[in-house]
């Protein structure tokens, strides 16, 4: 019996950046950015967060799923994490997502049909690293709270989680409402309008008003990631 052969991608796939000349893959250049996650994730220029301004933190959840991102890269052979990854490990993180049908298998089916299957005998890096698509999302999604949390004129009682306002009016944000979510990278993805991620969540029904319905619930003083 013929062993089962795995479809290959194109020649070129642009999102995945890689390139298939006989048995040798190619892979180009990429942004320089550390994809190991510890506390944190890349962020590509740190200088965004000004001296005065606290930086914000990754939930858990989200740097769980972002690993998990990477993990379901190489289980594709993937030789980058791009936006699809991002949003397999988000899909099993986020409850708004799930509640909306988006599911990890759902995701992975519509990856691969969109980018197809690697060289069986290509094997990815442990950390595949980012694509500049999958960089722009992570910032999006810090530059998003940076702005969530000027626009806040409450400070939220982490004992009574009741918001009360302040004198002057600066932006305090406390408790788990300081965190970078698994939505913001959601949104970060969506946003991303030419990435694999968009185009897969399109796909799935995911579409503006699903985005604004979002963006209303990590508004909210006390949005707790999930």
């Amino acid at each position: 019996m013929a062993a089962h052969s795995l479809s290959k991608l194109p020649t070129f796939n642009p999102w995945l950046g890689l390139s298939l000349q006989s048995s040798s893959l190619t892979v180009p250049k990429l942004r320089s950015s550390a994809s190991t996650i510890h506390l944190s994730l890349p962020t590509a220029n740190r200088e965004r967060v000004s001296s005065n301004e606290k930086e914000p933190k990754w939930s858990s959840r989200a740097i769980k799923s972002f690993a998990m991102g990477e993990l379901e890269a190489r289980k594709l052979k993937y030789p980058t994490t791009g936006t699809e990854a991002i949003l397999m490990g988000t899909t099993l993180a986020s409850k708004f997502l799930r509640a909306n049908g988006v599911t990890l298998f759902k995701v992975r089916e519509e990856t691969i049909k969109l980018l197809g299957k690697a060289d069986m005998y290509f094997f990815s890096p442990e950390h595949p690293p980012l694509t500049e698509e999958a960089q722009r999302v992570l910032d999006w999604a810090v530059d998003k709270k940076l702005n969530l949390n000027l626009m806040s004129t409450v400070v939220l009682d982490c004992k009574t989680t009741k918001p009360f306002e302040t004198e002057d009016h600066v932006a305090i944000v406390q408790c788990d409402s300081e965190e970078i979510t698994t939505s913001h990278l959601l949104l970060g993805i969506w946003y991303e309008v030419d990435s694999p991620g968009h185009k897969i969540l399109a796909a799935l029904g995911f579409n503006e008003g699903k985005v604004k319905e979002l963006e209303s619930l990590i508004s909210e003083p006390g949005f707790i990631d999930g």
